[in-house]
């Protein structure tokens, strides 16, 4: 948990805690991409959609981890696609790829999927995003609606994106280990 919400919290993961019940974040974990006075945006790495990618954004699909599909990674702008890669090695910055942090970077979509693959090493593909204007995000974190964890590279492209949400929380070493078995319905408790 983070006690000082004053802080930019860009390359670390939003969990949803167990109180936010809207369906889009529910049980969400969100890579925070940027995060800075203005506001912050991030994707949510564990909402895939029944979606091709080859009839979305074709030649993408070969590129892209398993499972091979769309993910919805926040409700703002589904229309729009962020590519999320990982780039081995940190001596440049690959042809069609903006470096973020870590080894992780974002793709143009628009450059040649062919001339792209060979530089990276996993890929997904994010329908939409989610995004707080300034002040907000913090707000959440204060009220409860969101744990802020130390991101692992392996997580935005989880092969078990289904099981995420308590995978992250059971790495903790903490009282939020405890909350990866809160149940889904409370009340059937």
């Amino acid at each position: 948990m983070v006690d000082d919400v004053r802080a930019f919290f860009a390359g670390r993961l939003l969990v949803a805690s167990p109180q936010v019940e809207e369906e889009t974040f529910r049980r969400s974990v969100v890579l925070l991409l940027h995060h800075d006075e203005d506001g912050a945006q991030g994707v949510i790495l564990n909402r895939p959609i029944e979606a091709d990618i080859d009839a979305v954004l074709p030649g993408w699909k070969d590129v892209a981890s398993s499972p091979q599909t769309v993910f919805q990674g926040g409700p703002v702008e589904l229309n729009s696609a962020i590519g999320l890669v990982t780039v081995p090695g940190d001596e440049r910055e690959p042809l069609g790829v903006k470096h973020l942090f870590g080894g992780l970077g974002l793709v143009d979509l628009d450059a040649p999927p062919n001339l792209v693959a060979p530089e990276v090493a996993g890929m997904r593909i994010f329908a939409g995003y989610a995004g707080w204007s300034g002040g907000q995000l913090e707000n959440e974190i204060l009220r409860g609606d969101w744990y802020v964890v130390d991101s692992e590279s392996r997580d935005a492209f989880s092969m078990a994106p289904e099981r995420l949400w308590s995978d992250v929380l059971l790495r903790q070493n903490d009282t939020l280990k405890l909350v990866a078995s809160y149940p889904d319905d409370p009340s059937l408790n």
